[in-house]
């Protein structure tokens, strides 16, 4: 059958081919094939004329399906045939149709497409080497596979074969070949090509080298590159543990490494095809760890004996001991234990480290010995007072704390404190005392053969009993003597200074205190072995003083505002303006007033209290005041003509000046009547508007007073020309200007 049907073919193709050849050879019109895919037919042919577009009919002729159909324009003269079946003859028929419709000449031939490509895939199973592997094609009869450098160095290998899978072997490791396949039919004509790029899988990196780093415990690893190798791997293995270190660079540091450990170090080589074999390992030998079981004794006075137990690759051992002045001495030894000498009052601070070609050990545990402390030089006792020693002295090597011992016929008195000073208080005056200091360890307990010190006390502090006021600034202070052969000084002080009086009996006197001023009195006594401490302070206080300005102001007329100036000591006032018609008072905390109920035109006795915090009084007297002349009252306005206005009002003294003021938006106008007058006249004045009138009394000084009340008259431009003035009332501002 399958012979039978290759024969009905190619008759087929052989009366196709006459066909065009009659029919062409008629019209001139031709189709050729230039091209042939598993999947495409590439066609072209020669312009016709008259035509306006082609049409192409691809017909498979050993497979049942459906023509395919194609049109193209007329300037087009190529043509693709896509989507068809690999390996399948297609009767293809060409026709050249004019802008009608009408087939102006048609041509046919025949035309087989290709095998399809086989898919590759493609893998490195070692560094030279490259396995290849496909699914059959349809109809292949064989296959042949091409092999080769993608840089274009070096030959090509191919191979034939009937099978779908090949291994390329004596390769270049992580090289990057291209690999190109195909599939041939019965015939021999070859299918479509598959191309593919595959990488061999690296060489194992060549000369690698460990550097270790003892201090930070990881080590450095580093290696010639591998040709193709993209990333690397470093293994250190030790028993089961394992440590990896990535890197895509030539060296890559290991860390967290152990002391006293073998690791053996390979290094592995990867890219996209896969990895090397792992380099031959590499032993590495850290450092040893740190020694343990550390101990230390004194075997004998002024000797340290330091031992250890031996650690894993530990070649020798260094014994390093500082003392707390900063001197060091240090031991080199193979065997585990080292003697050092030692002194009283040192801490010694004892660290041990084991050493091999790696480097040091870690620093273990560090340990402290401390010697029996040693006696406090430069030992010094300060009086502070009456019943307090300041006892100070140099650090004594080896002393944690000190105790301070001081004995007396009546009592002892102890100190502790890690410091170099300590204050002995609470003894008694006028004693003496043995003082002492001892220095203890902890560790090695107290020093009790130090020397000791003679101290006598000071004076007692004396006890004020009283203070009486001789007279204002005269003070006199008593006391009770307590001591013998002592001087007392009493002291005021205060925020005006201090003051002093001395005696070798009980009492004196202090002088010339300034008034208005605190003060805090306390007593000493001194005496040869020192000065006491000062008596408890009595609070003292002198009278407030008198303010020295007074400045009495009228403010309205039953208002006075009187000020003064501050009184020293003075917390309150008292004011008093008193007359016979009445008295008006004023207690405050400021140093200013308002006294109401003041009559006008009278005479006032003016005095003042200044009163202290505690209710001391100083009683001030000031020169007299007279109050200001009073208002006028029944201010009225009269016409005097057209534009005339006269002002009249009872005058409330006739030997008073007064002052006439009328205020309006046409003008403002003043009159100052004669001596004794109670009227005043303005002439030319604009009729027509609404004046504000105030009257004031003028005082001696000429000054007029500005609290009289205001009247508000209309004064119209209609009417009789003489005659009373409309009153519209009081000023919204009145008793005020």
């Amino acid at each position: 059958m399958c012979g039978a049907k290759s024969k009905s073919l190619v008759f087929i193709g052989l009366l196709f081919n006459c066909l065009e050849m009659i029919f062409s050879a008629n019209t001139g019109f031709s189709l050729s094939v230039y091209d042939v895919t598993s999947r495409n037919i590439y066609l072209r042919w020669p312009k016709l004329s008259g035509a306006s577009s082609y049409r192409v009919i691809a017909t498979a002729v050993n497979t049942v399906g459906h023509p395919l159909l194609a049109h193209f324009s007329d300037v087009t003269l190529k043509g693709t045939l896509t989507s068809l079946i690999p390996d399948t003859v297609y009767a293809i028929q060409a026709e050249a149709i004019d802008k009608n419709g009408i087939t102006l000449a048609e041509t046919q031939i025949m035309q087989s497409t290709v095998l399809a490509a086989p898919i590759l895939s493609v893998s490195s199973p070692s560094c030279d080497s490259i396995a290849v592997s496909w699914k059959a094609v349809y109809m292949a009869a064989g296959f042949s596979v091409s092999l080769m450098r993608s840089d274009g160095l070096g030959r090509m290998v191919k191979e034939n074969t009937t099978d779908t899978s090949l291994i390329f072997t004596s390769l270049d490791p992580g090289t990057l070949y291209t690999i190109k396949a195909y599939a041939w039919n019965v015939n021999g004509i070859p299918g479509d090509d598959f191309t593919y790029n595959q990488r061999t899988s690296p060489n194992a990196p060549a000369d690698v080298q460990v550097t270790f780093n003892s201090g930070a415990l990881r080590a450095v690893v580093s290696w010639m590159p591998a040709e193709g190798a993209l990333t690397y791997s470093v293994t250190a293995s030790s028993g089961l543990l394992k440590l990896k270190c990535n890197t895509s660079s030539a060296s890559c540091a290991v860390p967290s490494l152990q002391c006293g450990s073998e690791y053996y170090v390979s290094v592995t080589a990867y890219n996209d095809a896969g990895s090397s074999k792992p380099t031959d390992a590499v032993s590495l030998k850290t450092i040893p760890c740190a020694p343990v079981n550390i101990s230390i004794e004194e075997d004998e006075s002024g000797h340290l004996l330091v031992s250890w137990s031996s650690v894993n690759f530990g070649h020798y051992y260094v014994v390093f001991v500082k003392s707390d002045d900063g001197f060091e001495v240090h031991c080199n030894t193979s065997h585990t234990q080292c003697h050092f000498q030692s002194d009283c009052g040192f801490t010694y601070f004892i660290s041990v480290f084991a050493y091999n070609k790696a480097g040091q050990s870690p620093l273990g545990d560090v340990f402290n010995y401390t010697t029996a402390p040693c006696c406090p030089g430069d030992f010094q006792a300060v009086l502070v007072s009456s019943d307090t020693v300041h006892v100070s002295w140099a650090p004594a090597r080896g002393a944690e704390v000190y105790e301070t011992r001081a004995v007396g016929w009546r009592s002892t008195v102890l100190c502790n404190d890690s410091a170099t000073a300590c204050t002995l208080s609470a003894l008694q005056c006028s004693t003496r005392y043995s003082i002492a200091v001892y220095s203890f360890s902890e560790a090695r307990g107290s020093n009790m053969s130090c020397a000791s010190k003679y101290v006598a006390t000071a004076p007692c502090s004396p006890e004020i009993k009283n203070i009486s006021k001789e007279a204002p600034s005269v003070i006199s202070v008593h006391w009770q003597s307590n001591n013998e052969e002592a001087t007392y000084i009493v002291t005021a002080r205060g925020e005006a200074g201090f003051w002093h009086c001395t005696s070798s009996g009980n009492s004196c006197t202090l002088i010339s205190l300034p008034c208005g001023s605190a003060f805090s009195v306390s007593a000493i006594a001194r005496s040869p072995a020192g000065q006491s401490l000062p008596s408890y302070s009595v609070p003292l206080e002198t009278a407030p003083c008198c303010p020295n300005d007074l400045i009495l102001t009228q403010v309205t007329q039953s208002v006075t505002n009187i000020s003064w100036s501050v009184g020293m000591g003075a917390q309150t006032y008292l004011t008093t303006l008193e007359s016979p018609k009445g008295q008006a008072k004023c207690h405050t905390l400021q140093n200013y007033c308002l006294l109401g109920c003041i009559t006008c035109s009278t005479n006032y006795t003016v005095s003042l209290k200044a009163i202290s915090e505690t209710g001391l009084t100083s009683s001030c007297t000031y020169q007299g005041y007279s109050s200001s002349a009073c208002c006028p009252s029944g201010v009225k306005l009269y016409r005097l003509g057209s534009n005339g206005i006269r002002v009249y009002w009872r005058a409330s003294d006739e030997m008073i000046n007064y002052n006439t003021d009328l205020h309006g938006s046409k003008g403002n106008f003043t009159c100052t009547p004669s001596s004794g007058l109670s009227h005043c006249d303005i002439t030319e004045i604009p009729c027509g508007d609404v004046y504000t009138v105030v009257v004031s009394p003028v005082t001696d000084k000429g000054l007029k007073l500005t609290f009289c009340p205001r009247k508000i008259y209309s004064v119209t431009c209609s009417g009789s020309s003489v005659g009373m003035v409309i009153y519209r009332g009081k000023s919204n501002a009145d008793q005020h200007i």
